[in-house]
Order: C-alpha cells, then sequence, then structure tokens
C-alpha cells in the first residue's frame, strides 16, 4: 500500500478509518461527503469511487506551486517567460503545419489563427510541455488538502471523474460503473484514470482544459467520433475557438489598445486593474484623462497599467482582452498572449 491514500484502507473484515488529516492525508469525513455524493448525484458505483481514491497520492509539490504561481511575478518577469524569439519561431511553424485546420476555426468560430496559436504556445509551447503530474493525484491534493481553493478543486475532481466515466478510462470501462451517456470516446478502455497527466493544477491537454472546460469545451474537430485534446491537434484547436467563442469572442475588434494619461494619474489609478470586466464607456475614460484616438467613445472598457524597466504603461482593454482571461484570470497571462500572437504574425 502507497503510505499516502485519500481513501479507505481495506481490511479483511471491517474497513478502518483513514489517517487523521495531518502532513497531507485526507480527512475521512471530507471523502465519505465526496463519495456520496459520486454515488448519489452522479450514479457512480461506491466501490469504484473508493477504487479511484484509494490511487491517488498526496503531492506536497502541487502545494508548493500554487504558493507561487507565475503571475504572482512582476510583469516584467512574467513577459520574459513566454514573450521569446523561440516562442514565436514555433508558433509561425504551428501554424504552417495546422493552416487548414486553424482556417477553418477562424472562419467558424471568429478567433484569429494566431490567437488561438498563441493560447497553445503559451499553455503548453505547442504541445511539449503538457504537464507531468497525474490529473487524479492534483486534483485530489488541492481539493482535501489545499483549503484556500479546495471548494473549486473538488468540485474539479468531481468532474473529472464524470470525464473518465464518460470516455470508459478504467476503471470505468464496464457498462455499471457509473450511469452515463458516451457520445464516443477519446480515450477509452486501453487508458487508466492513472494514465492521465497534466499540470500541477490538474489542466489537460494541449490547451490545458480544467475537467470542466474539458466537459463543456471539448470538441471532436476531424469528426473522428471521438473528443482528444491530449493527442489530437485538430480537436485542441477546434476546443480553444470554440471556448473563446462561447466567452464572447468578438471577431475584428481590438482586445488591448495603449493609451496616455493626461495630467495627474493619481486621479485614475484607483480605477487601474480593478476590473477585467469592461466597466465604462471609452467616453467616460477619456473625460478622466485617458488620452486616446480611438474613435467609438460608447464601447465598453477597463484601463490596466503595466510596470516595464523603463517606465509604465496604459492600456485600454476591451471585451476581447476580458474574454482572454476567461481562460486564465490574470492581466499577465491576457498581455503575454496577444504579445505572443503579435510576435507568431511577424514570423509568419
Amino acid at each position: 500500500m502507497i503510505a499516502r491514500h485519500f481513501a479507505w484502507i481495506l481490511l479483511a473484515i471491517v474497513s478502518s478509518p483513514l489517517i487523521a488529516a495531518t502532513d497531507g492525508f485526507a480527512d475521512q469525513a471530507e471523502l465519505e461527503q465526496f463519495i456520496s455524493k459520486m454515488v448519489n448525484e452522479h450514479g457512480f458505483k461506491d466501490t469504484t469511487v473508493r477504487t479511484v481514491l484509494d490511487e491517488a497520492q498526496y503531492r506536497q509539490p502541487i502545494i508548493d506551486l500554487m504558493t507561487r504561481p507565475a503571475e504572482k511575478k512582476p510583469w516584467i518577469a512574467y513577459r520574459k517567460i513566454f514573450v521569446t524569439p523561440a516562442r514565436a519561431q514555433d508558433g509561425a511553424e504551428f501554424i504552417r503545419e495546422n493552416l487548414e485546420t486553424l482556417l477553418r476555426a477562424e472562419a467558424e468560430f471568429g478567433v484569429p489563427k494566431e490567437i488561438i496559436t498563441a493560447i497553445i504556445g503559451v499553455e503548453t509551447n505547442y504541445g511539449r510541455n503538457k504537464g507531468s503530474y497525474r490529473v487524479l493525484d492534483a486534483l485530489a491534493t488541492l481539493g482535501f488538502s489545499y483549503p484556500k481553493r479546495a471548494k473549486f478543486f473538488m468540485s474539479q475532481l468531481e468532474d473529472f471523474l464524470i470525464l473518465a466515466c464518460e470516455e470508459r478510462v478504467r476503471p470505468f470501462e464496464g457498462d455499471d460503473a457509473c450511469h452515463r451517456s458516451v457520445n464516443g470516446s477519446a480515450l477509452g478502455e486501453q487508458v487508466s484514470i492513472g494514465d492521465l497527466v497534466g499540470s500541477y493544477a490538474g489542466a489537460m491537454g494541449y490547451g490545458q482544459f480544467i475537467p470542466t472546460s474539458y466537459r463543456r469545451f471539448a470538441i471532436d474537430y476531424d469528426d473522428d467520433g471521438a473528443r482528444d485534446i491530449w493527442n489530437n491537434v485538430d480537436d485542441a484547436i477546434g476546443s480553444v475557438a470554440a471556448y473563446f467563442k462561447t466567452h464572447g469572442w468578438q471577431p475584428g475588434q481590438p482586445a488591448l489598445l495603449e493609451v496616455s494619461i493626461s495630467g495627474d494619474t493619481g486621479s485614475i489609478d484607483s480605477y487601474v486593474n480593478q476590473r477585467y470586466e469592461p466597466s465604462k464607456s471609452v467616453a467616460e475614460w477619456k473625460s478622466m484623462g485617458v488620452e486616446t484616438t480611438y474613435p467609438h467613445n460608447d464601447v465598453l472598457a477597463s484601463v490596466f497599467r503595466y510596470e516595464g524597466a523603463d517606465q509604465t504603461r496604459y492600456y485600454l482593454g476591451f471585451e476581447n482582452f476580458y474574454v482572454i482571461t476567461r481562460y486564465n484570470i490574470s492581466r499577465l497571462y491576457a498581455k503575454v498572449v496577444l504579445e505572443v500572437a503579435s510576435g507568431i504574425l511577424e514570423e509568419a
């Protein structure tokens, strides 16, 4: 038996309670509540859920990484990680290799090919680094042992088990493992739930979809009867584009425009970086000292500030900028995606 379990240790006649919730171990009451939910709300077999959770392992490095995400870095340090000549060149090559699919996604969903490519480039370096942690371990560790965001990650663990069942991943390959309808399987019985790997936060595939996003937005974009964002680049491209369209991407509209601030910036700094969702009209921002030649005064925007090595720059962020933050809730991430996309276009 592996020392750090999340499920019961089965004995000959009765099952003893899990070791107390110390050193990363899960609490027995939380486990029972989770198992009961999977059984009563989703039709899973009790014994199958326990088998899966018994396989989950606590990983302290995952907790450590959650406490120091890249998005907490200063803008200039964060930018250096992603905005590089190599990433732009590799992105241009990704477009050349997948041009037909990218053009089809651009036409169908309205999302530019360079934006789709930049997302995949920032998330996994164009599929080269899809993560090395078992998704089961990541979500169980964070759901049971990271109180700050336990509710969120418990919901992701829930959806991950449902996803595994929908795809008939072992041990959910049997018809009676859970009562779910299945419309094609990307993975199937040859794959065990412990084989599925992703990021330390449980994100998966080329575009690093969390389980909820996988179930809601991943699509079968090559019509092979399965949606596979781990191995099928066509499905990954279509899924990223579908996600952006569903979240309100506006074709042909700007995402971020640099502006200047007239006079003392103190009058506007209290509004800067406060809301990702556009909150005031361009006309209102102009009345507060934002200087821009953008002509559409009735369009809503927010204002963002980025501190560089030499100076501080201000920007109007529009609906498309907000959509990028729906993928990753970070103004740093959204701007990096736009800069990588711009670099890709220069190389293409």
